[in-house]
């Protein structure tokens, strides 16, 4: 009796940096998370904007990809962040998603451990993300890690028309 292929082993997990090629992908990914986080009203990313953001002169961002058996599984997006009191950089994890079905299976925590990797590469200090109050399945996931809640801090955003006018000197 012949096994079947793939039958007895566990699904081979990569994770790998995004690109170019993998803008319509992770715009896909970015729609399913917004969806999940009920913000798809939000999402206006395109291939042209992504591809400066990620792959332009000046690269906002990076990406990585996980794959579970050479299929996308989830995505980390990241930047540089800088502290003053360490002196030092930092990352800011903006979004880490991985797809309903690959969840409860490692995905997330090496696309965690990619990112940490990265940072501790060059001689960063500290990683840091939010996360929805609501979203108690990320929230378990953080806790399980041993990540801090960081209660004492509230974040603020400034977007849209009410940007503009801080950016003209008219607040």
């Amino acid at each position: 009796m012949s096994a079947v292929a793939g039958e007895g082993r566990a699904p081979a997990l990569a994770v790998r940096d995004a690109e170019r090629a993998d803008l319509p992908l992770l715009l896909a990914m970015f729609g399913e998370l917004a969806d999940y986080e009920q913000l798809g009203d939000v999402l206006v990313a395109d291939e042209q904007s992504l591809g400066r953001a990620l792959f332009g002169e000046h690269p906002a961002a990076e990406a990585l990809i996980a794959e579970v058996d050479g299929q996308a599984a989830g995505y980390a997006v990241y930047f540089p962040t800088f502290s003053t009191f360490r002196a030092n950089q930092g990352i800011w994890l903006e979004d880490l998603f991985v797809r309903p079905d690959h969840r409860r299976a490692g995905v997330g925590r090496a696309l965690l451990a990619a990112v940490a990797a990265r940072l501790r590469e060059r001689g960063g200090e500290r990683l840091e993300w939010s996360a929805l109050t609501w979203n108690e399945l990320a929230r378990g996931f953080y806790r399980g890690i041993a990540a801090q809640t960081m209660d004492g801090w509230i974040t603020h955003r400034m977007i849209g028309v009410d940007l503009e006018r801080l950016a003209a000197g008219s607040v």
